[in-house]
Formats: C-alpha cells, sequence, structure tokens
C-alpha cells in the first residue's frame, strides 16, 4: 500500500515524480503530494484524491521546479484521507520534507515528547513526528540524525528524505517496508516499486530492512544503521515497460487475466524437462524431502486460498500432513513446529508484511522455509531458505488473477515432486499429471474466449445484493477465491461455504432470486454436491454452476451451467477460477466500479 518515489538529476524532479506516482496507483491510495527543492526552499503540493487532481492543481509538475524532489501516495492510517494529512511532512521551519510507507507504532510517544520540546503538529498522521524528530536530532549531519531516528522509532517504514540545507542529496530508509533505489544516466530515482523507474532504468538496489541510502545525482552509498558503509550489488529488472502498460485493454484487471495462459506456461514449462519435473530452484535433497513429516502453509488474502488447494493436492499426492494459515494468525497462536516441518511461505508480491513476520518466526523457530513469490529481490525471496518463483510479471490490477493463477501452478509442480520422491504415485500416474499440466495453458484460452457469454450473465446480476459460493473438496477452496474476487471489485457481499455446511446454518439466509454459485468439478463428489444444489433451489435460490464438461446431471438442478474442459481433478481450480474472474470482473463493469483500483484496498500489504 501507499507509494514513494524519489528523483534527482539533470531533469525536472515534479514530472517525473508525477508519472512514477502513476505506476504505482495499483496500490492503493486516497490522496498524493510531491516535494521539490527550488534551489531556495523545499516548495510542496498535495491533494485528497486521485493523483490527476495533484497533476492539474501544479500543471502536470510545472509549477514546482527543481531537480530535487519525492513524491507520496497515501492510504489512510493515521488520520483520515485530507490535504494536511497527505505526505510529504514537514518540520516546523520546513527544512526538512518527509514521505513515509509504513506505520511507527510509538508515534503517540514520541509526539508526547516533541510536544515537551514545543514541537507544533498540524497533521493527525504518525508520519509526521518522524519529520519533527529529524529536526530535533539534526546538527548539520543528515545521515548522523536519520540513524539515531531509526533507533527511536518502532514498526514499519521506508522514508524519503529532503534536507534543505543538503540540496544535492536525496535519503532513503527501509525497515519491513520495499523500498528500491534505481541508478539511471539522467539521474537516480528511489520507489517503493519496480514499475515507477522501469521508464527511466532497469538496474535498481534493493534496500534491505534497517539499511540507509544516501544519494546524488552521479552517485549512491549505502549505510547500515551503524553509518558503516555497505556494499550493495545491482540487480537488471528484466521487465519490459510494456508489461506495466494496459496494452489496448479497458483494465490491467482484464488485460492480466488474458496473460493467463502465458503466466502459467512460464511458471511450468521451465521446470519441465525431458518428461520430468526439476526444480533446482528448490535446495532440497531427495533426503530432505523424505524426512519432512508435516508442512505448514502460510499466507494471506488470494495467496491463502491457493495453499487450500495445496493442502488438497499436497496431502492427496504426497501424502504428507498439511495444515494452512492466514499468516496474521499464524503469528499470535503460538504455533508448533517440530522438527520435520517445512514452511511454505506464499506472497505475490513478496512484502506482505504478516507473511514477512511469519517467515521470520518460522525460521526463528528452527524450520526451513521455502518461499512461493513473484518478485524477484523482494524481502520474502531473499529471506526464505529457498524460492520457487511464480513468472506472472507485473500484476497492475489490485484483484490478483494471473498471480493467483502461477501460484496454483507452482503448488502442482511442488506436490509432483514430492510425490514422485516419496514414491506415493506410479511413474504412469506422474506421466499422465504432466500431460494434464501441459494442456492447462491452452484450456485457459479456451476458456476466456467464452467471455462475452458470461458477460451477458453478469449483466443479470449487477443488483444482487447477496451471492453464496460452494463446493467441496478442491471445490471449496475455488469457492472462497471467487467470492473474494466479487466482493473485492464489486463490492457485493458474498461468502465461501463448503457445501456440506449449508444445513449447519447458512441455508437459513437462502431466499428467493438469492444467487448461489456452486463448484461441481470433484467427481467422487458430484452426487453429494448436487444434493446440496438441490437443497438451495427448492428454498428459491438462482443456481449457477461450474462443472466439467460431460456432467450433464447438474443441467437438472441448476438455472446456468458453465462447463471447464477436462483435467485431473487436482487442477480443476486452474479452469474453474476463469469464469467466476470473468463474472466478478463483468459485474464490477456493468456497476460502474473502479474495477483495477476497489476502495480501501492495496495491492502490497505491507502493514499490519
Amino acid at each position: 500500500m501507499c507509494g514513494i518515489v524519489g528523483y534527482i538529476g539533470e531533469s525536472q524532479a515534479a514530472p517525473i515524480l508525477l508519472d512514477g506516482l502513476s505506476k504505482l496507483e495499483y496500490r492503493g491510495y486516497d490522496s498524493a503530494g510531491i516535494a521539490v527543492y527550488d534551489g531556495d526552499k523545499i516548495n510542496m503540493s498535495k491533494a485528497k484524491g486521485r493523483l490527476k487532481v495533484l497533476s492539474e492543481l501544479t500543471h502536470d509538475g510545472a509549477t514546482l521546479p527543481g531537480s530535487i524532489g519525492i513524491g507520496h501516495t497515501r492510504w489512510a492510517t493515521h488520520g483520515a484521507p485530507s490535504d494536511v494529512n497527505s505526505h510529504p511532512h514537514f518540520n516546523e521551519s520546513q527544512s526538512i520534507a518527509v514521505v513515509h510507507n509504513g506505520i511507527i507504532e510509538n508515534y503517540l510517544k514520541i509526539k508526547k515528547m516533541l510536544e515537551s520540546k514545543g514541537y507544533k503538529f498540524v497533521s493527525d498522521t504518525d508520519t509526521e513526528v518522524v519529520a519533527h524528530l529529524l529536526d530535533y536530532y539534526y546538527k548539520g549531519n543528515p545521515l548522523e540524525a536519520i540513524t539515531k531516528v531509526m533507533h527511536r522509532v518502532e514498526g514499519s517504514y521506508a522514508l524519503g528524505i529532503l534536507f534543505s540545507d543538503n540540496p544535492d542529496t536525496l535519503y532513503a530508509v527501509r525497515k519491513d517496508s520495499p523500498l528500491i533505489v534505481g541508478k539511471s544516466e539522467n539521474g537516480n530515482l528511489i520507489a517503493s516499486d519496480v514499475p515507477a523507474v522501469l521508464k527511466y532504468t532497469r538496474n535498481v538496489y534493493f534496500i534491505e530492512n534497517e539499511e540507509i541510502a544516501v544519494i546524488t545525482k552521479e552517485d549512491m552509498k549505502f549505510y547500515n544503521v551503524y553509518e558503516e558503509e555497505l556494499q550493495k550489488e545491482s540487480v537488471k529488472i528484466e521487465w519490459d515497460v510494456e508489461a506495466a502498460e494496459k496494452g489496448g485493454y479497458e483494465h490491467f484487471m482484464l488485460k492480466e487475466m488474458y496473460e493467463q495462459p502465458k503466466a502459467v506456461a512460464d511458471t511450468l514449462n521451465p521446470r519441465l524437462k525431458d518428461g520430468k519435473i526439476v526444480i533446482e530452484e528448490l535446495n532440497m535433497t531427495e533426503e530432505e524431502i523424505k524426512a519432512i513429516k508435516k508442512i505448514m502453509i502460510v499466507a494471506c488474502g488470494s495467496a491463502y486460498h491457493t495453499g487450500v488447494t495445496a493442502k488438497y493436492i499436497l496431502e492427496g499426492l504426497a501424502r504428507i500432513p498439511v495444515e494452512v494459515d492466514v499468516a496474521s494468525e499464524f503469528r499470535y497462536r503460538n504455533p508448533i513446529l517440530e522438527e520435520g516441518t517445512l514452511v511454505i511461505i506464499i506472497s505475490q508480491s513478496g512484502e506482505t508484511a504478516d507473511s514477512l513476520a511469519a517467515l521470520r518466526m518460522a525460521k526463528e523457530m528452527g524450520s526451513k522455509v521455502l518461499a512461493i513469490v513473484n518478485v524477484v529481490g523482494s524481502s520474502i525471496a531473499r529471506e526464505a531458505d529457498s524460492v520457487l518463483y511464480t513468472w506472472a510479471g507485473p500484476e497492475i490490477a489490485v484483484a490478483t488473477t494471473k498471480a493467483y493463477s502461477a501460484q496454483l501452478i507452482a503448488h502442482y509442480l511442488l506436490a509432483l515432486k514430492f510425490a514422485e520422491v516419496r514414491g506415493t504415485v506410479s511413474e504412469e500416474e506422474l506421466s499422465e499429471l504432466i500431460e494434464d499440466l501441459k494442456r492447462i495453458p491452452e484450456q485457459i484460452e479456451m476458456l476466456l474466449g467464452n467471455r462475452e457469454k458470461i458477460q451477458k450473465f453478469a449483466n443479470r446480476y449487477v443488483a444482487a445484493r447477496d451471492v453464496f459460493f460452494i463446493g467441496r473438496g478442491i471445490d471449496y477452496a475455488i469457492s472462497l477465491e471467487g467470492s473474494l474476487k466479487l466482493k473485492e471489485i464489486s463490492y457485493i457481499h458474498s461468502e465461501a461455504y463448503a457445501a456440506g455446511e449449508l444445513k449447519h446454518g447458512t441455508i437459513s439466509l437462502i431466499e428467493d432470486g438469492t444467487l448461489v454459485v456452486a463448484l461441481v468439478t470433484q467427481e467422487e463428489l458430484y452426487k453429494k454436491t448436487i444434493s446440496n444444489v438441490v437443497e438451495v433451489k427448492t428454498r428459491g435460490a438462482f443456481v449457477l454452476s461450474v462443472t466439467n464438461t460431460g456432467n450433464t446431471e447438474i443441467e437438472k438442478n441448476s438455472d446456468y451451467t458453465i462447463y471447464i474442459p477436462h483435467t485431473n481433478k487436482y487442477f480443476t481450480n486452474s479452469l474453474a477460477v476463469i469464469p467466476l474472474q470473468l463474472f466478478s470482473y463483468y459485474i464490477s463493469i456493468g456497476r460502474g466500479c473502479d474495477v483495477d483500483k476497489p476502495r480501501n484496498l492495496a495491492k502490497s500489504v505491507t502493514v499490519e
């Protein structure tokens, strides 16, 4: 959540800041601001609302001349969205400007101390204490002041800082909130995510926890919290700039849905060699795989839903007991991590705060950690013992589609590899499973080709108030994701339930016209799920069913049926989720919602 951009170089800073912030709009925000040093003082402009409000206010940056500056898009935590609570924030003399992602947990204590020293606050934010605390410690040496602040504040932060006394230097600080530094021919940049700098450079440095970047037009140096200089290597980002643009699609979400066949193939194909699954980056011997006694999967949101699917697959194929935890719950329930427990952390961004904290906790408790992430060089990727990358490319829409699909493929590969090594599937079974995997990209392509039919059906339900998703086994995991997609981008209340739980309370909510989406892809559970469909139909529900080609029995009890191509029962999520994504997308369009940037949500949740 939130976006940071900073620039120092030969060009005018404000247009670059605004452009960089526009590439971070997917992160979610409610206000924006920039601060630029003009050769005499730091000038600032900020406004509540979308970035275009700030662009119009500054005439696309023309009213803020200068070649060094910082910018920010804010997602409100402390203090309501407003002009005054927007970033950047000044000290009283307006000689220090700060932008901040994260949360200062002890800000009230620091604020009270600073007020006792005569400091006056104008905003309700936790960030303003950083500007005043920098002022309190500043005695002519910015680096010294910054390290003192780092020793004093608690919580998470990525900071971009300007000192008018040092107008040739941009400062950046990071603790538990992502921040990168980009080096270009015409100057240097900081940003909270890669898309903000791709237009200017592909050579970036990832700032690690409790590190400081001191950046000039020509150079950059890195220090730890003890002011000791560090040596860092740059990483070349291979994404094309066009990969982060809409490419003619109306929305990023639609574009990314259509990129799913490629994301799946790119994640799958490098790990298939001569009919075998080869995961070189797994960094585990066959003996270590055989020694696994339990797997703990930890994730948030849609990544958690892929983990629920993985539980069924890993237990069914590799016969390893699996627990799945929401990352925030895992951290606070005093989990039992016995010897032989493998912890799998799943995150699209690799910066999810609760998942990162869970990773660190698992490592402290002595467990080996495998990360499934999409962003090379992200915090989770760097700190895990091994990484299985999902090659989905940049995902801009807040509601994940292609990263989710790529995560599913990573789970399939992992389950098959473990099953092969542990001898729980035969060579013939493994070969058939791999052939089914190879067909998934083409099958997804086919399902995306049916979008017009789904759009017509969605148009009938744009006024729905409540929608229920039901399924058994893996179908329940699919239901979780289908429900989340609908609620997060259309704002319709929806819930997912294990179909067998209907009679334990939920069925009382079914009334005439209520839409129930039934997932029926597990052949051994057809009869059980169909009986649940009959139960809701007799109570007036309108039923949309998603099932396998050939299961015509469900049509008798459904009002509308979507068929998916044949695949192995463990892989049906990859296909059944596609019509649910399209359904949610067209419902959102029909209701006039902001599909790519739904209200109150952020792409990367970097605070608790």
